[in-house]
């Protein structure tokens, strides 16, 4: 039997906020692979490592948590007035399948770099020193993203001294702006309610605010399923009987909203919609050690991607949270104390998180124009990802 080589491809890996993935020019890909389809997902399943049985992605470049296991594939935009577009691939880790239904915001971060870096953003519109401002078609949901990407003698400055919580260390501040945040799938609220009463058989009944805003997000109170909001990843993580309950109401609430038809259809949509659980400030001791005062923040929100309660929290999430919050009446803006507000301070597993949004009431609808928070990006190794053929 013939063992053929292993294909290799130009390849950059990538912290972006608090995920980090491997990223792609569509050109640098395989033929086959440069079009949506069983070919690509075969590739990117492989460049991961994933399906694993083990949960480790030993054999692969994934982390085994739903914040590591992530793809992006770049090209010079087809969109007028935009530089980049950018397609984001969640690489599933002991399954054979990569959720294209949704975008990851943190990664987001890191997308003007790598395309200032890779020459895919027109030399004009990057300064020698000052601040690129890279027009970022998110493909998946059809929306504009601006990205701020501090530029120091012509090249992207990745270290700096910006901290932000779940992210071990310091680097340059990238300012994202998520542009008309309501997903492309549909109304902002696909129910047009603020708050609805999801009745999930075997859980319960209680009111959830489903939003439509960086990416399709469940909002529930944590009282009205036993927490306090300040839990950690092992709280929960290590608790299969609440990870079940999490998924079964995932599904209920994906299928109120619209984007799925039966509950049955949620095992293969994972990456949205999310569901995340919110209370008013309270004390907690951070993942990292760090004491968390209710001076520090106006709510605690946790948050579940791909079944796991994430570490900090999903940039996407985060835009959810910052437009709930200026919408007066929703779990989220209740938890933070009501009324109008233009931001919010929340507390996450790995600390806090400021975001900003701004809220019209127009012609009886909501809508929310734009919502801003600030991440950080590096590259951690460029070169070639080997895959067997």
């Amino acid at each position: 039997m013939a063992h053929l080589p292993q294909l290799r491809i130009p390849a950059t890996y990538m912290r972006g906020g608090t995920s980090k993935g491997v990223f792609f020019s569509l050109t640098d890909l395989p033929q086959a692979a440069q079009v949506a389809g069983p070919e690509r997902d075969a590739l990117l399943l492989r460049v991961i490592g994933s399906p694993d049985p083990y949960g480790k992605h030993t054999d692969g470049m994934g982390g085994a948590t739903s914040s590591t296991s992530k793809t992006v594939i770049l090209s010079k935009s087809t969109q007028a007035d935009h530089d980049v577009d950018y397609l984001f691939g969640q690489v599933a880790i002991d399954k054979p399948f990569v959720d294209w239904s949704g975008n990851c915001g943190n990664l987001t971060a890191a997308v003007g770099s790598f395309a200032i870096s890779n020459g895919l953003i027109d030399p004009n519109r990057v300064p020698h020193n000052g601040t690129a401002v890279v027009r970022i078609w998110q493909a998946n949901i059809q929306k504009t993203i601006i990205a701020h990407v501090p530029i120091t003698d012509g090249e992207v400055q990745e270290t700096g001294d910006f901290e932000l919580d779940g992210v071990t260390f310091p680097a340059a501040e990238v300012q994202v702006a998520f542009i008309d945040p309501a997903d492309g799938e549909g109304a902002m609220f696909p129910t047009s309610n603020v708050v609805d009463v999801l009745e999930v058989p075997g859980v319960g009944s209680f009111n959830a605010t489903m939003i439509n805003a960086g990416i399709p997000t469940i909002f529930i109170n944590a009282a009205d399923i036993n927490y306090q909001g300040t839990e950690l990843q092992d709280d929960i993580n290590n608790d299969d009987k609440a990870l079940a309950m999490f998924e079964t109401i995932r599904a209920y609430g994906a299928v109120k909203m619209g984007l799925i038809k039966h509950i049955d259809e949620a095992a293969a949509r994972q990456h949205t919609p999310k569901v995340a659980f919110v209370a008013p400030a309270k004390e907690y001791v951070s993942s990292s050690g760090k004491a968390v005062s209710t001076d520090d923040i106006d709510l605690v929100v946790r948050a579940l991607s791909m079944g796991k309660l994430h570490h900090a929290m999903m940039g996407t999430a985060a835009v959810a949270i910052a437009t709930a919050a200026a919408i007066p009446g929703t779990l989220v803006n209740l938890a933070a104390g009501g009324g109008e507000r233009s931001a919010v301070r929340f507390g996450h597993p790995s600390g806090t998180l400021r975001v900003g949004a701004e809220a019209q009431l127009v012609d009886g609808q909501w809508q929310v124009k734009k919502a801003i928070m600030s991440r950080s990006a590096r590259v951690l190794m460029e070169g070639k990802v080997r895959v067997p053929q």
